[in-house]
C-alpha cells in the first residue's frame, strides 16, 4: 500500500509518500504512463505496525494527477502536483466555521445544500440564579453538539489570529458568508461573529462564566430543533484568562478597521485583567447537573501568563510583566497550542510583540524554548516513514489537533530562521492529515479521493444529506478509545495510528471541533503565504 497527500504537492516543494507491506513502486500519470519507479528497503514503524518507507518524489514537477501503485499492483489515491493544490482546502476549512454558527439561518446562497434554519435564540438561565436570563445569540457551536465554550473558542481564535499578524495577506479570501464585502477581510468577519458572542459571556465585573449548554448532550438532531434550554455557567479564571487574552490580541487587530469596536475589545480585555488581579486563587467549577464538555482544567498558571503577555503588548503593564515573569518560574510548556495548556500562546505573543517590547532577555528565552521543542519535533518527524511527529503514547483524544499544533511550532521556526530542514517537517503533518498516514484517509472532508464521510456532529447526521460538510477535520486516532464504535474491545490488537473509527458514532476518534480546524487554517495560511 502506498499512502500519499491526497490534497495534492506543490511542483517545487518536497513530496514524500509512505509505501508499506512491499518494496516497489511506480509513479503513473493519470493516463496510466509510468513517470517514475523504484524500491525502498522497509522498517517496522511502531506508530502503524507496518514495515514500511518513506518514497520521495520530489524530482517530478510537471504539473498534473498522479497515482503510485505498490509491488502488489494495489493503487494509491490519486493526487495532484500544482501551485493551488491547496487552495480549495484553505477555503474548505475556513468556511467550517459559518457552517458551525449559532443563532443565526444559513441561507442557501452562502450555505448551498446545507442551509438550515436559525438555532438557539431563546437565550441562556444562569445555574446560580435561573431567573436571570442573557440573550446568548450568536457564537460558534464548539464540537459535534451545540454547547459554547469561552475557553475553546479563545483557543480556535489564537490559532488564525496569531497567523493573521504574521502573514496577514495570506486570508484575503472570499468565504461566501453574509459579511463579504465588508471593512474586514472574511476571515476576520467570521471570526467577530464568535467574538460578539464571547463578549456577552462577562459580567459587569470582568469575570466570565464558562460555557453555556444545554444541561445534557440532546439527540442527533438539527441544531433548530434542539429545545433545551441553554445554561450559562459559572464564572472561571479559565475563562477569564483566555478572554482577557484574546480580547487584547483581538482589539489590535480589530482596531485597525475599526477605531470603536476595537476600544470595545480592550475595554473588555482590561475588565477581564482586572477581575484576575482581584482573584489570584484557582476559579473553577464543574457543575453536577450539567453533564455536557466541561473543558475541566486543574491549572491556570498557563492561562494567567498568555492573558498577561497579551494584556503587557496592550497597555505595558508592570502588574502584567510581573506576572509573566513569576509564572515562567513555574516550567509550564511554553510552546502548548491546545485548550488546557495554552503557554505557547503567551510565547507566540512575544515573539510577535518583538524584542524591543519585551527586552532582549525574555524574547530570546521565549525563543530558545520554543526553538527546543521545534528541534525535537523535527527529530522525530525524520525518523519515521510517516514524517509524523507523535510518538506511539501521544495518539491521545484529538490527536490530530496535536499534530497540527506541531507542525505549527516547526511553521513558526521557519518563520523565524529561514531554516527550510522545519518547513518540510511541518509540511509533513499537513501530509498525514490529508492522507499519507496508515487508514489511507484524508482527515478532512470533502478534499481528497478517500477523505472520511461520518464524523460525530449532529447536522451531518441529521440533515439527510449523503455528502458531508466540506471542510471539517476529525479528532484522529486515540490510543485509548472510549466509544461504541471505537474502544478498546475492539481495537485493543490495533496499532496507534490505527485505532479510528469513521463512523459517527465514534465521538473519541472522530468528532469535530473549531479547535481542531483553526490549526490547519494557521498552516495553510502560512503555505499560502510563502507562495
Amino acid at each position: 500500500m502506498i499512502y500519499v497527500n491526497q490534497a495534492g504537492y506543490s511542483k517545487e516543494g518536497t513530496k514524500r509518500a509512505t509505501i508499506a507491506g512491499t518494496e516497489s513502486f511506480i509513479l503513473h500519470a493519470q493516463d496510466g504512463r509510468e513517470v517514475l519507479k523504484g524500491e525502498c528497503k522497509l522498517q517496522f514503524d511502531e506508530n502503524s505496525g507496518e514495515n514500511a518507507a518513506v518514497v520521495d518524489f520530489s524530482e517530478i514537477k510537471e504539473e498534473g494527477k498522479y497515482y503510485f501503485t505498490d509491488g502488489n499492483g494495489e493503487k494509491s489515491a490519486e493526487f495532484v502536483i500544482a501551485e493551488d493544490h491547496y487552495d480549495k482546502a484553505f477555503k474548505d476549512v475556513m468556511k467550517m466555521f459559518y457552517f458551525q454558527r449559532c443563532g443565526m439561518e444559513l441561507e442557501e446562497k452562502y450555505a448551498g445544500k446545507f442551509a438550515r434554519k436559525a438555532c438557539h435564540c431563546k437565550g441562556g438561565y444562569m445555574l446560580e440564579n435561573k431567573s436571570i436570563r442573557r440573550k446568548m445569540l450568536g457564537g460558534w457551536h464548539d464540537a459535534g453538539d451545540y454547547g459554547r465554550y469561552v475557553t475553546a473558542a479563545a483557543v480556535a481564535l489564537a490559532h488564525i489570529f496569531y497567523g493573521y499578524e504574521m502573514f496577514p495577506y495570506a486570508f484575503d479570501k472570499d468565504l461566501n458568508i453574509p459579511e463579504s464585502g465588508g471593512i474586514y477581510p472574511d476571515i476576520l468577519a467570521e471570526c467577530k461573529y464568535e467574538l460578539d458572542w464571547i463578549l456577552d459571556m462577562q459580567d459587569e465585573d470582568g469575570g466570565v462564566h464558562h460555557k453555556c449548554t444545554s444541561a445534557g448532550f440532546c439527540g442527533f438532531i438539527m441544531p433548530e430543533d434542539d429545545d433545551l434550554d441553554m445554561v450559562i455557567t459559572p464564572v472561571s479564571s479559565l475563562a477569564t484568562a483566555d478572554f482577557a487574552a484574546i480580547m487584547a490580541q483581538a482589539s489590535r487587530i480589530y482596531g485597525a478597521f475599526d477605531a470603536e469596536y476595537g476600544k470595545t475589545l480592550a475595554d473588555a480585555a482590561r475588565k477581564a485583567w482586572e477581575w484576575l488581579i482581584k482573584n489570584p486563587s484557582f476559579v473553577f467549577e464543574n457543575p453536577k447537573e450539567v453533564t455536557t464538555g466541561t473543558y475541566e482544567d486543574l491549572c491556570d498558571a498557563d492561562e494567567r501568563f498568555w492573558a498577561a503577555t497579551e494584556m503587557y503588548r496592550l497597555d505595558r503593564s508592570e502588574e502584567a510583566k510581573k506576572v509573566i515573569m513569576c509564572t515562567m518560574e513555574l516550567r509550564i510548556p511554553l510552546f502548548s497550542l491546545g485548550w488546557a495548556d495554552v503557554g505557547g500562546f503567551g510565547t507566540l505573543a512575544v515573539i510577535n510583540g518583538g524584542e524591543d517590547l519585551f527586552g532582549t532577555d525574555l524574547y530570546n528565552r521565549m525563543k530558545l524554548k520554543w526553538m527546543d521543542e521545534a528541534d525535537r519535533l523535527k527529530a522525530v518527524a525524520e525518523n519515521n516513514a510517516f514524517g509524523i511527529t507523535l510518538r506511539t503514547i501521544e495518539f491521545t483524544w484529538g490527536s490530530n489537533m496535536v499534530v497540527l499544533t506541531n507542525s505549527m511550532i516547526l511553521a513558526v521556526a521557519h518563520f523565524l530562521t529561514g531554516d527550510e530542514s522545519y518547513l518540510k517537517a511541518a509540511e509533513y503533518q499537513l501530509d498525514y492529515i490529508f492522507g499519507r498516514n496508515a487508514m489511507d484517509l484524508s482527515y478532512v472532508t470533502g478534499i481528497g479521493e478517500r477523505a472520511f464521510k461520518h464524523p460525530h456532529l449532529r447536522p451531518t447526521e441529521a440533515d439527510g444529506i449523503d455528502e458531508a460538510i466540506p471542510g471539517f477535520v476529525s479528532g484522529g486516532p486515540n490510543f485509548r478509545p472510549c466509544d461504541e464504535a471505537a474502544n478498546l474491545d475492539n481495537m485493543s490488537d490495533k496499532p496507534a495510528m490505527r485505532r479510528y473509527a469513521d463512523d459517527m458514532r465514534s465521538y473519541s476518534t472522530n468528532e469535530i471541533t473549531i479547535y481542531w480546524n483553526s490549526p490547519l487554517v494557521f498552516m495553510l495560511g502560512y503555505i499560502e503565504s510563502l507562495k
